[in-house]
């Protein structure tokens, strides 16, 4: 018989008898016991199955082969008798008449660089007290989350890391490490509680292929993101990768450090593709876990030359096994999916499904990113924003287009975000901000203390004996949400200003003009002729941070700050205006001086609040020595 076409693997795979007559639901991989251990293989497509034995995890001598016996739902096994803790070996499946070496999908350990598959006791390779290890109980409201490699955590000498430990899993064990060892600034566990995180979020820790774990003293660097085996964790993160169950016991290490700190772990997974088509999964059942185009190639919505078919249904029992397996084993306290739209809603729904059985379960955060890497073949149902009402309600998402406006493209480092001044959008969030806190400062809620305005968010100080915290954020979720909360902004006072422009007053006047191609008449009259926004104090007691300016006058800051400017300069500082209440540094254009005593050290005073709204009113030099005799300000 021919061998079949990728395109006649893809008809097969897809066909419903196929899935009925080769779904297994039975253990798979090593299955150790200190008599024996019994080895299950998922390949319904095998011609025939044999195990390699070794005593290392890389090189030495052949122990022996054994051939494993087909059983039902295509399912090969072979029971290998005596204590076989610590034995390594790969398979040799045929498949088509073509033989091909290769891991065990659901080893749970591994030699250098995955190649060979161990076979391990686990309970050999828990640290002291793992049995008591358990998952901190952190309240949604701090759920504060800190990505970071487990390289980049504590690579660098200054880290006052150990030199055998650092950029590796036992580097987060080490207690009070400071800067270069100066015992003032912390750093790694030490840094992470100074900061209050309450959960680290590691870039992938499972087995990765870009990084050569037999040559630890070359220069590498990856985040991982090009997955090998997805049950072993990665072995340059251990101190010794030659011992596959080292790498184990020191990732459990780690977690347990962090448990230990109320620090909860989430894990970074990449399910949705592999580092090379030549896996363990493609190499047991060719293409199979892989999706196909229509002429059988392999789709890429990866972006990495495969995407993993998690709609079929043994590919699918594989996703949910693997996720079980490190939150059982490993005690994880969430997953974060990459790529998450590359997978059905169902698959991920069936995951949580799958994490809410699981005894404390339900605490176990699920949430990802909600789009593809490029053109993929799925097209049932993806997990991506637009599907975002099918999947259940604890399956969180980032959204990129929150990310955009905050920080800029993603793409492109030319396209402004919130942070950098993003003409039109820039003064949305700070208006926003403004419209709640007057809501709230009307609302009068009970125990409602202090509100501190800032651009991107609102500080509300409440007393805790007078009232709760869900009971304060389920009134301020209400006064954010209400219909015509925007309105709200305007609601603040109209504060006059009285401005002389130009002359000694603003002498960077000319450049203003000349930038925005006005005349000084046109400038003063598009910065006097509109209201503003105050949406914070800061910087200086005083100081505000207007929203509003006309975009024909945004003008660079000065290339040098000036040392010293006069109380009551009003300046342009890109997109913004604002007054200097007090003298101080600063780089902002100055156009005019307000001969108002802004702020009041004695009192701490000031003639305006954030909501409020400010014009400015040009006056003439006489009017301002008049008006600065009468303030006090001369």
């Amino acid at each position: 018989m021919a061998a079949k076409t990728p395109a006649q693997w893809k008809t097969l795979f897809e066909n419903v008898p196929f899935h009925r007559e080769n779904y297994y639901t039975g253990p798979l991989g090593p299955d150790y016991t200190p008599g024996g251990t019994c080895l299950r293989l998922w390949a319904p497509t095998a011609e025939a199955v044999t195990v390699t034995l070794y005593h290392k995890g890389d090189g030495g001598a052949v122990l022996g082969t054994k051939p494993l016996v087909r059983g039902a739902q295509g399912v090969w096994s072979v029971w290998l008798p005596g204590e076989q803790h610590g034995r390594y070996y790969t398979f040799a499946v045929t498949v088509d008449g073509v033989t091909r070496e290769t891991g065990d999908p659901y080893a749970r350990a591994a030699g250098v660089n995955g190649v060979r598959s161990m076979i391990v006791d686990l309970a050999r390779t828990a640290p002291s007290g793992w049995e008591r290890d358990v998952r901190p109980n952190i309240p949604p409201a701090q759920r504060a989350v800190w990505e970071v490699s487990v390289r980049d955590f504590s690579q660098d000498a200054a880290s006052g890391v150990r030199p055998a430990w650092r950029g590796k899993y036992m580097a987060f064990t080490q207690r009070g490490t400071t800067l270069h060892g100066d015992g003032i600034h912390p750093t790694c566990l030490n840094y992470l509680k100074r900061l209050g995180v309450k959960y680290v979020q590691l870039m992938p820790i499972f087995d990765f292929g870009s990084v050569d774990e037999a040559k630890p003293l070359l220069r590498q660097y990856n985040w991982g993101y090009d997955p090998t085996n997805f049950n072993v964790p990665e072995g340059s993160y251990s101190t010794d990768p030659t011992r596959g169950e080292v790498r184990i016991r020191e990732c459990r290490e780690m977690i347990a450090a962090l448990h230990a700190a109320g620090i909860g772990v989430v894990m970074d997974v990449v399910y949705n593709h592999t580092y090379r088509t030549e896996n363990p999964l493609n190499n047991t059942v060719p293409y199979y876990f892989f999706r196909q185009n229509a002429d059988g190639s392999f789709s890429n919505g990866s972006g990495c030359g495969n995407e993993f078919a998690s709609e079929r249904p043994m590919a699918r029992r594989y996703l949910i096994d693997s996720i079980l397996y490190w939150a059982k084993e490993y005690h994880i306290d969430g997953f974060r999916f990459d790529l998450m739209g590359l997978y059905d809603a169902e698959s991920i729904n069936a995951v949580r499904a799958a994490l809410d059985s699981l005894p404390g379960g339900r605490d176990i955060l699920l949430y990802g990113e909600p789009w593809q890497g490029g053109a993929s073949q799925l097209h049932r149902y993806e997990a991506n924003k637009a599907n975002l009402a099918m999947l259940n309600e604890r399956v969180g998402i980032f959204c990129d287009d929150t990310r955009d406006a905050i920080k800029g493209g993603c793409f492109d480092a030319r396209e402004p975000g919130y942070v950098e001044g993003k003409p039109g959008s820039f003064w949305d969030i700070g208006a926003a901000v403004a419209a709640l806190n007057s809501r709230v400062l009307a609302a009068k809620l009970p125990g409602v203390v202090e509100t501190v305005p800032a651009f991107a968010s609102l500080l509300i100080t409440y007393d805790p004996l007078v009232t709760e915290y869900d009971t304060i954020a389920d009134a301020v979720k209400k006064l954010a949400d209400a219909d015509g909360a925007d309105a709200a902004a305007g609601e603040g006072r109209l504060v006059t200003i009285p401005v002389c422009y130009g002359g000694d007053f603003g002498p960077d006047l000319p450049f203003v003009a000349q930038h925005a191609g006005l005349t000084e008449e046109e400038v003063i009259a598009l910065h006097a002729g509109r209201e503003y926004q105050i949406y914070m104090l800061g910087f200086l007691p005083g100081f505000p941070y207007l929203g509003g300016l006309d975009e024909r006058l945004f003008t660079p800051r000065l290339g040098t700050p000036r040392t010293a400017i006069p109380a009551g300069a009003v300046g342009i500082g890109g997109e913004q205006t604002g007054i200097y209440p007090i003298a101080s540094p600063g780089g902002w254009q100055l156009i005019g001086r307000t001969p108002l005593k802004l702020f009041d050290p004695a009192s701490g005073t000031l003639p305006y609040a954030a909501g409020d709204r400010i014009r400015f009113t040009p006056i003439t030099a006489a009017e301002f020595a008049a008006l600065a005799a009468k303030e006090g300000t001369v």
